[in-house]
């Protein structure tokens, strides 16, 4: 980065960590496409298969301990969660149920691909997707599946890898490499990856400040 761009970025952290420090709210879950807010702000979506960590990493975003609870089994939860951020709000934050579900019935991943499907596809105000990634696991079929629906819904996401505490330096870099190299060779996700950990804070400035950036697109 020039020292411009330096500074540029250190603002921006800054605004977001205002920002995330001030009202965060849950606001409601959205079992259909009927019962979503009205599409007056800005949204950043988060999207992860089932225990990818993304409780955790939205607590961790928004500075809060128990903003986001984690579902009691995976993959049962089949709904649009819906946090607003700001006073007034300045923009939304979806939880969009996870996927990879080992143990759900095949009418509950049907269910789970239409509503997201037609959700990624007619949003107007979702402006970005963030895609969260074991970084124990990097990318599996299961995400890649998700990276395709993505391309198909013309939806820009980001790709987050989450647990980089988790695994050594040395996997961790070989794992970082291998993910941007496949965000790479898709048509709608950002070529950049962010490294996170929610348990050790890393990459929270930047994921904060990158969800402000693109709520502004």
């Amino acid at each position: 980065m020039t020292p411009e761009e330096q500074a540029a970025h250190a603002e921006l952290v800054e605004q977001a960590r205002l920002l995330f420090a001030g009202r965060v709210e849950f606001i409601k879950s959205a079992p259909a496409l009927k019962f979503l807010p009205d599409p007056d702000v800005p949204e950043i979506a988060f999207a992860g298969r089932s225990n990818v960590g993304k409780s955790s990493l939205l607590n961790a975003l928004t500075g809060r301990k128990s903003i986001a609870r984690t579902s009691v089994t995976p993959g049962r939860t089949q709904e649009l969660n819906y946090f607003e951020v700001g006073e007034p709000t300045r923009l939304r934050l979806v939880d969009m149920p996870g996927y990879g579900f080992a143990k759900a019935p095949p009418k509950v991943v049907e269910n789970w691909r239409r509503l997201v499907r037609d959700f990624l596809r007619g949003r107007v105000v979702l402006k970005r997707t963030l895609l969260l990634i074991d970084s124990r696991h990097g990318v599996k079929p299961v995400d890649e599946d998700m990276m395709q629906m993505l391309d198909e819904a013309g939806v820009g996401y980001r790709v987050v890898l989450t647990k980089a505490d988790k695994i050594k330096a040395s996997e961790l870099e070989a794992v970082t490499a291998a993910t941007i190299a496949a965000a790479r060779k898709r048509t709608a996700a950002y070529p950049e990856i962010i490294v996170t950990s929610s348990e050790k804070k890393m990459g929270i400035e930047d994921l904060r400040a990158a969800v402000l950036q693109d709520s502004l697109v």
